[in-house]
């Protein structure tokens, strides 16, 4: 393994639950690079490959949420960790909540934040979104956000 896949590893990233609800189908995955990447207006950049849990919806401009796991409470997490059976959404057991557009907030999490696709860049082999910042609430003030540091830049 190379000495540049290494470093790159070693750059910290945020876990995260990227969730969607179109209709009565509730769809989230697992993310770990989100980032902000404006100010006005206020957007955020995170990756997604095609086969992920929600794109298509995403894509077409339903209001989806990026919540934030913090240290404090990691159980629902498992249940994006390696995939689940769309039959068998993890919402069903996973405590969540609407935002003020329709986002879905995992109730969980240190605190979500609620957005809007604006458009995507395909560099490589994930697609990268970019969304505007509709709204977010803080559901646990004291939590520190879970960081993660991947082994190698060659997998999450």
């Amino acid at each position: 393994m190379s000495n540049k896949a290494v470093a790159v590893g070693h750059i910290p990233s945020g876990l995260f639950i990227v969730s969607v609800q179109d209709g009565d189908k509730k769809d989230g995955y697992l993310a770990s690079w989100v980032q902000q990447v404006s100010f006005e207006p206020l957007v955020v950049a995170f990756t997604i490959k095609a086969d992920r849990p929600g794109y298509e919806a995403i894509k077409s401009g339903k209001p989806f949420a990026i919540n934030i796991v913090g240290d404090h409470e990691t159980q629902y997490l498992r249940h994006f960790w390696s995939g689940y059976d769309p039959e068998n959404s993890p919402f069903n057991s996973i405590a969540h909540e609407n935002g003020e557009n329709g986002g879905l907030f995992i109730t969980d999490a240190k605190s979500s934040i609620e957005c809007k696709y604006l458009e995507s860049q395909v560099p490589g082999d994930h697609e990268v979104f970019f969304a505007e910042v509709l709204s977010s609430k803080v559901h646990s003030e004291e939590a520190k956000p879970k960081v993660h540091i991947r082994k190698t830049g060659l997998d999450y």
